[in-house]
């Protein structure tokens, strides 16, 4: 499909181009300010999802030191996700552009369209430090919208040509397109590659996750950046409670991740943060409106699932951990890595995940 198929929903300032209407979301200048916008655009392929093409001032954004991040910078290309997963930690993120949470975080994505120049721009000053980015903190950069942008090559030369480490993590199938770049981007830079696949029961990750590749096409992923050379981490994250945390789903999981030559896993139970509570009661209102009552009670007090309820995940998942050899230097619920830990070279030691902790940093402003 190509650009003039669209319909063009929102243009650049002073284009004279015709104006959104009809489609329930506000007006472009009023989300964004006239500066940012480019345009708002639907496509044939995307339905119900409105792209705004927006201008970023900046590519790297720096975790507040308070942060409990094993990273200190990140990148964020698009802003929403169609994925659509009803526990995404980043609904909330969504607000701050007044929007919602809920069907505008999987049908209103931003893309921030000039990323991988800015960004070239940024990593080529003398005064930056080379440290390890991180990819896939907030929303997908390999989502659906990456085959259509392709601003995930222009940032991953922009970071190897100027020695710069990086992790990436994504439900995206999308990312095998870039493995042969990653792995040459390996050659000179530490590249880490995580893959979070969650569900490994087809009719509830169909509906859970509705806009992600199947558990089946990400394992191939697995299987396609491993035979690269990578030791690639499956992130069974969420574990959600009374839905995939049977003996017989994780042992599930567990063979499959290792038969797909991942060389470990991190896991975490389900956590529902403002904006992704409300959007996942609904539904498991839908659709196990049984367990309501359950989570209703076991979130009823903090985002987080029970120490008590940790602590009986751990002894039931780690078992399996060791038996399929799928254990890391640090697994455990929330493992952490500490910043700084890898040399500027990009020659690390450590086998430790550096997405770690799944809960973004405030992102108030957007450009």
């Amino acid at each position: 499909m190509r650009w003039n198929q669209q319909s063009a929903l929102g243009s650049a300032p002073g284009s004279g181009a015709g104006t959104e209407t009809g489609t329930g979301a506000a007006p472009p200048a009023e989300l964004f300010g006239v500066k940012g916008l480019v345009r708002s655009v639907r496509t044939p392929e995307f339905a119900d999802v409105t792209f705004h093409e927006v201008l970023a001032k900046s590519a790297l954004n720096k975790v507040p030191a308070a942060s409990s991040m094993p990273f200190t910078w990140t990148i964020n290309p698009y802003r929403g996700c169609s994925h659509a997963c009803v526990y995404c930690f980043a609904r909330s993120t969504h607000r701050y552009l007044d929007l919602d949470s809920g069907e505008d975080f999987d049908r209103q994505v931003i893309v921030k369209v000039n990323t991988p120049e800015v960004l070239t721009a940024e990593v080529a000053k003398p005064k930056w430090s080379r440290e390890l980015v991180a990819l896939g903190t907030n929303t997908d950069p390999y989502q659906r919208a990456e085959g259509r942008y392709s601003l995930m090559p222009g940032i991953i030369t922009a970071l190897a040509e100027h020695g710069t480490p990086m992790s990436v993590l994504t439900k995206g199938t999308l990312l095998r397109r870039d493995l042969p770049l990653l792995a040459r981007a390996n050659e000179d830079v530490d590249v880490e590659i995580s893959m979070s696949i969650a569900v490994y029961d087809d009719a509830l990750q169909q509906t859970v996750e509705p806009g992600t590749p199947t558990t089946t096409a990400r394992l191939a992923t697995v299987r396609a950046a491993a035979n690269l050379g990578f030791n690639v981490t499956v992130f069974l994250m969420p574990v959600m409670p009374k839905l995939t945390d049977s003996m017989e789903h994780l042992d599930t999981a567990l063979r499959a991740v290792k038969e797909a030559g991942a060389s470990r896993v991190v896991y975490g139970a389900l956590h529902l943060r403002p904006g992704a509570r409300e959007w996942f009661f609904e539904w498991l209102e839908r659709e196990h409106p049984e367990l309501l009552p359950r989570y209703r009670r076991m979130y009823a007090k903090s985002s987080y699932a029970s120490k008590e309820y940790r602590a009986w995940l751990s002894r039931r998942i780690n078992p399996l951990i060791d038996k399929y050899d799928l254990r890391g230097s640090a697994d455990d619920d929330y493992p952490m890595t500490k910043r700084g830990s890898r040399a500027q070279s990009g020659a690390a030691t450590s086998n430790m995940p550096l997405v770690a902790s799944l809960t973004p940093p405030p992102q108030e402003a957007l450009f």
